[in-house]
């Protein structure tokens, strides 16, 4: 079990990477800051909840996770609506505005994946996590990831994101990246 004072302390070292998750799969900057504030909140009430010697990281993905899926559900059953329009988000790494047109480019496309796809990119391509990781954090089997990825993947290219692909053929097989 862990205190509040050391949940608030791995709080703000995770700060950027869950805005950019809340920001996948909302699609809305405003959106993303408020669904870390509701995780940063509930983190910390539920501190006790929190098993020492595992991720934190892991577990606040958890967290937002769930209040994002919750949200959509009541959303749904409110105004029958799906999600953000992705034309209207503003991209950002939570420091500064996303400069690099070309990665505005793979982030608006990105948005226009299937929300199972989308978040799957983020957990593997953004986040880093293995394959296993993602399945386990998704509750999916493993096939799963990798069907999903190899779709929107699929999808990307037919949208024209296709640089980013070439220049992942040039990395050599053997190593990692």
């Amino acid at each position: 079990m862990a205190s509040r004072d050391e949940i608030r302390a791995g709080l703000a070292q995770h700060l950027a990477r869950l805005w950019r998750y809340g920001l996948a799969l909302s699609g809305a900057r405003d959106v993303a800051e408020d669904l870390v504030q509701a995780t940063c909140l509930r983190a910390l009430e539920r501190a006790d909840q929190f098993q020492a010697g595992t991720r934190l990281d892991h577990w606040l993905f958890a967290i937002l996770r769930s209040i994002w899926l919750n949200e959509v559900r009541a959303r749904r059953v409110r105004e029958g609506q799906g999600f953000v329009d992705p034309d209207q988000t503003l991209f950002s790494d939570g420091a500064e505005i996303e400069t690099n047109i070309f990665a505005g480019q793979v982030l608006n496309a990105v948005h226009r994946l299937p929300e199972a796809q989308r978040e799957t990119v983020l957990l593997v391509y953004v986040e880093g996590r293995t394959y296993s990781e993602a399945a386990a954090f998704l509750g999916i089997p493993i096939g799963t990831i990798m069907s999903r990825l190899a779709a929107a993947r699929l999808t990307l290219g037919k949208l024209g994101v296709n640089r980013a692909s070439s220049e992942a053929d040039e990395t050599p097989r053997g190593k990692a990246k």
